[in-house]
């Protein structure tokens, strides 16, 4: 065993990075035997199995929603028009203002 201690910075994340491949490598062998014995049952009994591989899904970044209404005093208090309404909105529409003022 290597004793890593005595090793760089640069001679341990070598040895990090050859690490998670081979257990990257490790996992793929052990899942393709898995799956092999649990087609060779199914086939021993007669029985069709389908194994489908479900992926990560995608995160994909939220989507941009545009700015409709935008306070008339502080440009920087604005609204998209959904979710709740801001509290600076409903003090204006109490104080008689109408919402398509607001609108951008």
């Amino acid at each position: 065993m290597t004793d890593f201690q005595n090793l760089s910075e640069t001679e341990l994340q070598a040895v990090i990075e050859k690490a998670e491949i081979a257990l990257k490598n490790k996992k793929a062998n052990n899942r393709k035997e898995v799956l092999n014995t649990i087609k060779e049952l199914a086939d021993s009994i007669n029985v069709r199995v389908e194994i489908h591989d479900i992926e990560k899904p995608t995160i994909r970044p939220p989507s941009k929603i545009p700015v409709k209404y935008r306070h008339p005093k502080e440009p920087g208090k604005t609204w998209t028009g959904r979710g709740m309404t801001p509290k600076w909105i409903k003090v204006l529409l109490e104080k008689g203002h109408n919402l398509s003022d607001f609108k951008i």
